[in-house]
């Protein structure tokens, strides 16, 4: 731990220097995002001779799955996750909401291009990757990433896309902390600096080679601490930072349209599966594992909310079955890809009642106005998804995990990264917030919030008459 806090200090100080680690070429590795380097100078030779042996080869299949798979991603952000916070917003506000999700997306896209996946993705620092790749530098059609089969590669641009989406989909989750009172420029500059500075770094350290937490061996299939527990700790320091909205407590703040969110819910379990099942990076017997953990982790976590509902306010409601299918597929995505479908079921059960505690208890206890249950449901799902990974990958409950597998030792690293997360990700949203707030100013006016953000930021309604 020691090393990794030095490293947190000197972690902005490396970004800024441009001193960060050596370029890398795509190669297999345990995790499913990961790009790792090839064999160093001093290794041994027997090593780079077996390397040398493994023809590497790019299948048909393959391209076209991860081609699907980030088509599916790209719906479950537009319009899926559009649709389903514009349900939840007031009907003054939606536009608003579709708009930050749709821009937010499009700006990560084009940063990511620029220096994003390079950071990400382009060496072995402990925190970062290097400069290297900026604006996709010497990458070709022909240049070529690796999957977890040795040999078996898939063109780096679908992966740079794949990735892509990711960072665009973490980003625009924020926006539903703060929904309804934050100024549009407000949202485009902070993202921009929180996805420099707590995105990336974590995304490097989790699945880039040489970072901190890939090297301990952490579990995060397809982003259980990189996308829903970072982008949650950032949502909630932001609905303390930027405050309450108007009447919150007083006044009736009921989703306008519950149909725009069932349908947006639908379109985000769809897409998910390009999400989870995409992250395996091939199509085979792994992909089969992680899109049928997503069916049925989901589904559980449907019938807990239900259940947990009716045992506390007397009646299921639709918007608990929508939650709880996002809550399932927050909970399953770190998970999917090594546990069984037993364990699926059980995450799914458990994250399904303790994401409905998180939108009322704990959303109590904690005070802040998380518009639109960000933290009570992809925070609390994270959490729970992160942990029982390390619980139910083991061989001996179902999972992949054999061997020398150690449920005690993973689930301290699993809980080690969920804090590292959480820690960073609101250091630096705070931070960002901070200067947002200095720079562009964070809040619209009172009379603004109350004329609703589609007039006052957009100059248009979607409603007439």
């Amino acid at each position: 731990m020691k090393k990794l806090f030095v490293s947190l200090a000197l972690g902005l100080s490396l970004l800024a220097s441009g001193t960060l680690a050596l370029a890398q070429t795509p190669a297999a590795t345990d995790t499913p995002a990961a790009v790792t380097a090839p064999a160093s100078a001093d290794a041994a030779p027997a090593a780079e001779a077996a390397a040398a042996a493994i023809k590497e080869t790019v299948d048909k299949g393959d391209v076209t799955w991860m081609m699907i798979s980030t088509v599916l991603v790209i719906m479950m952000v537009i319009p899926g996750l559009a649709l389903f916070y514009g349900g939840l917003v007031r009907s003054k506000n939606m536009l608003s909401v579709l708009m930050q999700v749709m821009v937010v997306f499009s700006l990560i896209s084009v940063l990511w291009a620029v220096y994003g996946y390079s950071l990400a993705f382009g060496g072995e620092g402990l925190i970062y990757g290097n400069f290297d790749k900026l604006f996709l530098k010497g990458v070709t059609p022909d240049s070529l990433a690796a999957t977890f089969t040795p040999g078996v590669m898939i063109p780096e641009f679908i992966f740079i896309a794949f990735q892509c989406t990711f960072a665009g989909i973490t980003c625009a989750l924020i926006v539903g902390s703060f929904a309804e009172r934050i100024k549009f420029a407000a949202v485009l500059l902070f993202c921009t600096i929180w996805f420099t500075f707590s995105y990336l770094p974590i995304a490097h350290m989790v699945w880039g080679a040489g970072g901190y937490l890939f090297d301990k061996g952490a579990l995060d299939f397809a982003g259980g601490t990189v996308v829903h527990i970072n982008a949650a700790m950032a949502g909630l320091v932001g609905a303390y930072v930027i405050g309450k909205r108007l009447g919150y407590g007083r006044e009736s703040m009921a989703p306008h349209s519950l149909t725009l969110t069932m349908v947006g819910a639908s379109l985000l379990w769809v897409g998910w599966f390009g999400f989870n099942a995409g992250s395996n990076l091939e199509a085979n017997g792994g992909t089969t594992l992680a899109f049928i953990n997503t069916l049925m982790a989901t589904a559980a976590a449907v019938l807990a909310w239900c259940v947990g509902e009716t045992l506390t306010k007397g009646k299921a409601s639709m918007l608990g079955a929508a939650s709880g299918a996002v809550a399932g597929l927050v909970a399953i995505t770190p998970a999917c890809g090594t546990v069984g479908v037993m364990g699926a079921i059980i995450i799914g059960l458990v994250s399904g009642f303790l994401c409905l505690w998180g939108v009322t208890g704990l959303k109590k206890m904690l005070g802040a106005d998380d518009s639109l249950d960000v933290f009570g449901v992809h925070g609390v799902g994270g959490i729970v998804g992160a942990l029982l990974t390390g619980v139910f990958s083991a061989a001996s409950l179902g999972g992949i995990k054999g061997g020398d597998y150690s449920i005690a030792s993973q689930l301290f690293v699993q809980a080690e990264g969920v804090v590292i997360t959480m820690v960073w990700s609101a250091i630096v949203a705070y931070v960002a917030f901070k200067i947002v707030d200095m720079l562009v100013g964070l809040r619209v006016t009172e009379e603004e919030e109350r004329e609703g953000l589609d007039i006052s930021s957009h100059g248009e309604s979607a409603y007439h008459g």
